[in-house]
C-alpha cells in the first residue's frame, strides 16, 4: 500500500451565483489530499495520513477519501478547524489564499504519528504540509523513523508565499531530499531550490547527487522528463486538451506515475534504484494521461481507471 503523508483541505472554488455574483463552493482538496484520491480511483491501495478536523468539512473530507477507496486508519482527527483555501482562476490557473491557522492538520505533532504497518510499502509526501510547523516537523520526523524501508516520493509544490521561515523550510526539504528515491519538480520549484546561474540539467544533476533514484520535471505544456543518475533523460509530452482549470493537475500527475510503478513491480526502493528507461517513460506518460483528464473538467476531480 502507499500511503500519502499530508494535508487535506478544503478549496473554495468560486462559482457563479443567481445574484450574478460569484460565491464560493467548497471541494475537497489539497495537494497530498488530490493524490491519494487519485490513486485510490485508479486502483491502487492507498491509504492517508493526515489531520482531520471533526467539523462538517472535515466530514465531507473523510467522505471524499472513504468514496474513492483510500484508507483512513491512519487518520488522527481533533475538534480543531478545517484548513480552507480561497481560489480565484484567472484563465483556467489557479492562485490561493489560505486560511490555516490552528488547523487540525497544521498542528499535527511527532507524539501523534500512529506506528505504520509492514503492508505500507510506499510514502509520498508534499504540498504546505511540508512548510506548515508544527505539523511539517511531524512529516519530517515520519520520514526519518520510516524510509529507510520503504520508497518515497516527494513533491515539494514550493508556495513560497506560505513559507514563514525559508531557512527552517529549506533546511526540512534539503533533509527529505536526501532521504526519497523519486523528487518531482516543477520548473518554478527547481528555480526555487536553485536560484542560482546553472543550467538547468546543473540543477538536476545537484537534486541527483542528494540521493534520489529519479527525478521528474514537469514543464506544463511542454511535458514531462524523467532524469536518471545515469545521465539519461526521457521526455514525454502531454495530450493536448481543452483545459478548464489546472487545480490539481500535478497531484493527480503524481498519482499516474506512482499507481503506474506500482502496477509495474517498480515501487519498492531496491527496484527504484535499477529503474529501467522505459518503465520510467510508461510511469510518466501514465501520469500525464491522468492530469490531462483532470485539467478537462473544473476542479480537482481525479479519473477513474475506466476513464482513462
Amino acid at each position: 500500500m502507499i500511503l500519502c503523508c499530508g494535508e487535506a483541505l478544503i478549496d473554495m472554488i468560486p462559482t457563479p451565483t443567481n445574484a450574478g455574483r460569484d460565491g464560493f463552493v467548497p471541494h475537497a482538496g489539497g495537494a497530498v489530499f488530490n493524490t491519494a484520491i487519485g490513486l485510490g480511483r485508479l486502483g491502487t491501495r492507498v491509504g492517508m495520513l493526515t489531520g482531520i478536523s471533526t467539523d462538517m468539512f472535515g466530514q465531507q473530507l473523510s467522505e471524499a477519501l472513504r468514496g474513492s477507496h483510500v484508507e483512513v486508519s491512519h487518520v488522527i482527527t481533533s475538534e480543531r478547524p478545517t484548513t480552507l483555501a480561497f481560489v480565484r482562476l484567472a484563465d483556467g490557473h489557479a492562485t490561493y489564499s489560505f486560511y490555516d491557522e490552528n488547523s487540525a492538520g497544521r498542528m499535527l505533532s511527532p507524539d501523534d504519528l500512529p506506528e505504520i504497518p509492514g503492508d505500507i510499502s510506499a510514502l509520498f509526501f508534499g504540498g504546505i504540509s511540508l512548510a506548515c510547523e508544527p505539523g511539517a516537523t511531524a512529516y519530517q520526523a515520519l520520514l526519518d523513523r520510516e524510509g529507510d524501508t520503504r520508497a518515497v516520493m516527494i513533491d515539494p509544490n514550493i508556495r513560497p508565499g506560505f513559507i514563514e521561515n525559508e531557512t527552517r523550510y529549506r533546511a526540512r526539504l534539503e533533509a527529505m531530499l536526501r532521504l526519497s528515491d523519486i523528487v518531482k519538480v516543477s520548473d518554478e520549484d527547481l528555480n526555487w531550490i536553485e536560484p542560482a546561474p546553472p543550467s538547468l540539467r546543473e540543477k538536476i544533476d545537484g537534486l541527483l547527487d542528494k540521493g534520489p533514484a529519479l527525478v521528474i520535471v514537469t514543464r506544463g505544456g511542454d511535458g514531462a522528463v524523467g532524469y536518471l543518475p545515469d545521465g539519461a533523460e526521457l521526455h514525454v509530452p502531454v495530450k493536448r486538451v481543452q483545459i478548464v482549470d489546472t487545480v490539481g493537475a500535478g497531484d493527480t500527475f503524481n498519482a499516474g506515475v506512482l499507481a503506474k510503478l506500482s502496477e509495474l513491480g517498480a515501487l519498492r526502493k531496491p527496484a527504484l534504484r535499477e529503474l529501467a528507461p522505459d518503465v520510467v517513460r510508461q510511469a510518466l506518460t501514465h501520469g500525464t494521461q491522468v492530469a490531462a483528464v483532470t485539467v478537462s473538467r473544473a476542479g480537482a476531480n481525479p479519473p477513474w481507471a475506466e476513464e482513462l
